[in-house]
């Protein structure tokens, strides 16, 4: 795989765009299908966040960003804490870090208040591709589609 090299960084596209407007164009075309996150769910903006601070390491922008993730379920509450699952994907079946990343996705929702358990699961279908990106995550590689 070859490393993408960043042109933007996220601040940049944030004083660019402003704050609003940035987070409405961070949001990956996976989050836009019905189903596929948890909105109005307390525990989402957290784990949303927690994703948002992982980092493909050759492509330097945020999972999340990045189109990584296809799904999260938050299951229904038992004793105070419920359950996450994440449906994810790699930029590549080669990815050097394909069996570290459900690890760093899962250490870092542990931690939230409220998660018990974490499962994350890698897919292959659909196939990602850079048409995955939220718009942030293509200015900031200056990958125009």
């Amino acid at each position: 795989m070859t490393k993408i090299e960043q042109v933007a960084d996220e601040q940049m596209v944030k004083n660019a765009l402003g704050e609003e407007e940035y987070d409405e164009l961070a949001e990956p075309p996976m989050a836009m299908e019905e189903g596929n996150f948890p909105y109005g769910e307390a525990l989402w903006p957290k784990i949303k966040a927690a994703m948002k601070e992982i980092y493909d390491p050759e492509i330097p922008v945020n999972i999340y960003e990045l189109g990584l993730i296809y799904k999260v379920m938050i299951h229904p509450e038992e004793q105070n804490v419920s359950d996450v699952s994440v449906i994810m994907t790699l930029t590549s079946p080669g990815c050097p870090v394909a069996q570290e990343m459900p690890e760093w996705i899962r250490d870092a929702i542990l931690p939230i208040e409220g998660v018990g358990q974490v499962d994350v699961e890698i897919v292959w279908d659909p196939v990602w591709d850079p048409s995955l990106m939220a718009e942030t995550a293509k200015m900031q590689l200056n990958m125009f589609m």
